[in-house]
């Protein structure tokens, strides 16, 4: 047996131990949800003010990019249209 073999073979036996180390499929599941639930814990949360108010600043921002780009696309309507009716 060459030493080439003799290595192939303990990294094999090296990997079938890690194998049998390894949790279950439950027992890993079950450590994800423990770790979630710490990491939520760690979680900074906005308070109900803090929440309406950025809410608010979203939905202004919403309806003043609305008009915003309702209004450039009526100018822009207008000019290509203005263009076109020219006919070459």
């Amino acid at each position: 047996m060459s030493t080439k073999q003799k290595k192939l073979d303990k990294a094999d036996q090296a990997a079938a131990a890690a194998v049998d180390r390894s949790p279950s499929k439950i027992q890993a599941l079950v450590k994800y949800f423990e770790d979630a639930k710490v990491e939520l814990g760690k979680v900074s949360w906005p308070t109900r003010k803090e929440v309406r108010v950025t809410s608010i600043a979203v939905l202004s921002l919403v309806v003043f990019m609305s008009i915003f780009l309702g209004i450039a696309d009526l100018i822009l309507s207008k000019i290509m249209e203005s263009i076109l009716s020219i006919g070459l």
